[in-house]
């Protein structure tokens, strides 16, 4: 079991600092910044990390900032990661951190999220209960912008090299100080895909003349539903989902255009591009039957989050010294909802945990809603499992 310094658990530790740590969450949370425009944010951070002596790194994948501790002897090196944008979209609370900015808000919990990182930094900066060295990994635009490659391209596990590499998310409706886990996919991959059908336009009055690219786009989001359905294996799971239509502006006039948008979700790459190749023959063919022509393209917006057994277990070890092992769900049903954090894990083992952020009022609203709020009360959690995963990890020599 991992005690920390003194018989005090990380945990506790951390909540000697949670009012200040609180009130640089919600400071975050009133200045959200979007994916590569996290100035002030990475400022902050970087700030805080020196103040513990924590050797700073800025300008990784733009506005990435890694810290580096090291201690003893340990040849063992550990990267933990956080990420820090905000969504754009408005914010609905009325709380006196709600977002200063118009059309901005941390809506996911990324404010939460960078200062859980900046609590397990102090705490292993001033503890130090390990042997080795341990990355810092601050992330920039984790929602839907690449900040992971980015970072990645810049060299990150080149010149911060890691043996292994973690992340976390806050999980609304799961009780706060209890954790989540599972070996194997735990979130989608996620694909964009626009779609531009051509027709022919012409007056509503006179359709007979025209090749008409609505009922064209009707056809196509009638087709694609068959795609899962009928080319995924049961056992395997894909999701599917049109989510725009955009067809004319006048009453009486038909269109030469009409374009569509969604989105792709699965738990492997491999069906990821079979429902990429059913996607393109049904579109292209639906359209060709009507005489019109069609394009589709596909962005990919992460991969697959594949948790490596043995660090899965590692982690939820950690999770389970600090909050007993009937708080830890280590089987945790997979998640649709992506992270690019999964490009992390393809260059390095390494898992991902889910940490309880509340139920009700107190924590239980979900990301990407105007009302979100993410739960302070979680703070000491979160900090608090990459703490001990470190010093179990990389156990200090005594």
């Amino acid at each position: 079991m991992t005690l920390g310094i003194g018989c005090v658990t990380p945990v506790e530790k951390i909540r000697e600092w949670h009012e200040e740590l609180t009130a640089w969450r919600r400071d975050f949370h009133a200045h959200p910044e979007l994916g590569f425009e996290e100035v002030r944010t990475s400022a902050l951070v970087a700030e805080r990390l020196a103040s513990w002596g924590i050797e700073v790194h800025r300008g990784i994948g733009k506005t990435g900032v890694v810290g580096v501790l090291r201690n003893g002897n340990g040849q063992g090196r550990l990267g933990i990661r956080a990420d820090m944008d905000a969504l754009p979209m408005p914010e609905a609370n009325g709380f006196a951190h709600k977002s200063g900015i118009e059309g901005k808000m941390h809506g996911c919990g990324h404010d939460g999220h960078t200062t859980m990182l900046l609590a397990t930094a102090r705490y292993l900066a001033e503890t130090r209960n390990f042997d080795g060295t341990v990355h810092f990994i601050f992330q920039p635009a984790e929602e839907g912008r690449g900040g992971a490659q980015a970072m990645l391209e810049d060299g990150l596990f080149d010149r911060f090299p890691c043996d292994t590499v973690y992340g976390l998310h806050n999980r609304p409706g799961l009780p706060v100080g209890q954790f989540a886990i599972r070996p194997g996919p735990i979130m989608a991959g996620a694909i964009f895909f626009d779609i531009l059908i051509q027709g022919k336009g012409g007056h509503g009055a006179r359709p007979e003349q025209t090749i008409d690219p609505v009922v064209v786009g009707a056809q196509i989001v009638t087709a694609l539903q068959t795609v899962v359905a009928r080319n995924v294996p049961a056992l395997d799971s894909a999701v599917l989902s049109v989510t725009g239509f955009n067809a004319g502006q006048a009453y009486n006039v038909i269109p030469d255009q009409v374009t569509l948008k969604g989105t792709v979700r699965a738990f492997k790459v491999e069906m990821m591009r079979l429902v990429e190749e059913r996607m393109r023959a049904v579109v292209t063919g639906t359209a060709a039957a009507f005489g019109a022509s069609a394009e589709i393209t596909f962005k990919e917006i992460a991969a697959p989050t594949i948790n490596a057994p043995d660090e899965a277990t590692a982690l939820g070890d950690a999770a389970a010294s600090l909050v007993g092992e009937a708080a830890v769900e280590r089987n945790r049903t997979p998640i649709m909802g992506s992270e690019d954090f999964a490009y992390m894990l393809l260059q390095r083992p390494g898992a991902y945990i889910h940490v309880g952020n509340g139920t009700g009022d107190a924590g239980g609203c979900d990301v990407h809603n105007p009302h979100y709020d993410f739960n302070d009360a979680a703070i000491p959690y979160g900090g608090g499992v990459m703490a001990a995963l470190v010093e179990q990890k990389l156990p200090r020599v005594k």
